[in-house]
């Protein structure tokens, strides 16, 4: 028995509440694997669901934990930081690999704001950031 029959119903709720929140904004990223058809497209939605999705699991998770031990329990906030600083840098570093390799390629898939212009010395694309 883990004691969770020991939670009040209100605390049960609001914890179900927040688990079956970010649950659902994590399957609705998983879907958008599947809904978007480019690979630009489709790295947005997994990054909004894992990060949003996980915010509130771990909220859910600090609630339960902190009414069962009658305690502050915090050490979740050490992984909701991880996940949320490392999800949007490993976007980030994807999304340039696969531009790096369409350019490269010459792929007609790269999105209108990262292609090369003829007047663009550098090929930093229209105002892309370095």
């Amino acid at each position: 028995m883990s004691g969770a029959e020991n939670l009040p119903v209100w605390a049960a709720l609001i914890v179900a509440a927040f688990l079956v929140a970010g649950a659902l904004l994590t399957l609705i990223g998983a879907f958008g694997l599947i809904r978007f058809q480019t690979f630009y497209q489709r790295l947005h939605l997994p990054t909004l669901g894992t990060s949003f999705g996980t915010l509130f699991i771990i909220v859910s998770s600090m609630l339960f934990f902190s009414l069962l031990q009658t305690r502050l329990v915090v050490h979740e906030l050490l992984i909701g930081s991880f996940v949320t600083v490392t999800t949007p840098v490993t976007l980030i570093l994807i999304a340039r690999a696969a531009l790096y390799r369409d350019r490269s390629e010459g792929a007609d898939g790269i999105p209108a704001f990262f292609r090369r212009s003829d007047n663009d010395p550098h090929g930093e694309g229209n105002g892309a950031a370095r």
